[in-house]
């Protein structure tokens, strides 16, 4: 089965990356992969804070996680799966197609904002060609009735 690959972040285009990755396997008979990557500087602690900041972050990453699981479940019959890991985002994210075969589209929103559209679409942008799947970038902005008219 070809899976969409999302990243789960804080970001406000991570909800129509969402949309669209479930949208898109809902109507072609695919799967959503959900990967929400910890940095390695939120543990630069001792060591026993450094396990309780990890765990705190793992909760926090399954409670925001579950929110997408139940539209994607309720709305679009997908069942989604969450993989959590630490490290740099972009070696994570390259690193994770890689292992996983069934990927076959990288999905990431796109910031809205004068700033550009966001660390990991600039970073991943420059890898793109080097990727073994095509990266499909959704605009943050637009509406969920676009976004249901696109997939």
């Amino acid at each position: 089965m070809r899976k969409f690959l999302v990243v789960l972040d804080d970001s406000r285009e991570c909800l129509n990356a969402m949309r669209f990755a479930a949208m898109r396997a809902s109507h072609t008979g695919g799967g959503v992969a959900v990967l929400s990557i910890i940095p390695p500087d939120e543990f630069n602690h001792w060591i026993g804070v450094g396990e309780v900041m990890r765990e705190e972050a793992r909760e926090r990453i399954h409670a925001h996680f579950e929110v997408f699981a139940k539209w994607m479940r309720d709305k679009q019959q997908i069942e989604p799966e969450l993989i959590i890991r630490e490290g740099e985002p972009v070696p994570e994210i390259i690193n994770y197609v890689q292992d996983d075969p069934e990927i076959g589209v990288l999905v990431l929103g796109a910031g809205t904002d004068k700033k550009g559209p966001g660390p990991l679409v600039t970073q991943l942008s420059r890898n793109s060609g080097s990727l073994p799947i095509p990266v499909t970038i959704v605009p943050g902005d637009l509406s969920k009735e676009k976004l249901e008219e696109i997939t």
